[in-house]
């Protein structure tokens, strides 16, 4: 059952590796229109993990769920420029 499992898990690195060296991901362009200053710390470390430092800084990152997750949690921040 180990066994079985450790194979699918590199089955899956496998594919996850092809897809990013094909490209298949696609990017999106996120940009801070407005100061960080008087948002909650939740939001300031969106902010930092998304690597957005200053206002007009922009920053490509990979179209996944977890940054659109992040961008929605910041939205009255940022602007997506596709």
């Amino acid at each position: 059952m180990l066994e079985l499992l450790l194979r699918i898990e590199a089955l899956v690195w496998k594919k996850y590796l092809e897809d990013r060296r094909n490209n298949n991901m696609a990017i999106i362009k996120i940009k801070q229109t407005k100061s960080r200053i008087g948002a909650p710390k939740d939001q300031k470390r969106t902010l930092d993990t998304l690597g957005l430092r200053k206002i007009n800084h922009v920053v490509e990152r990979e179209d996944t769920p977890s940054v659109l997750g992040m961008v929605e949690k910041v939205k009255h921040l940022v602007t997506i420029i596709k």
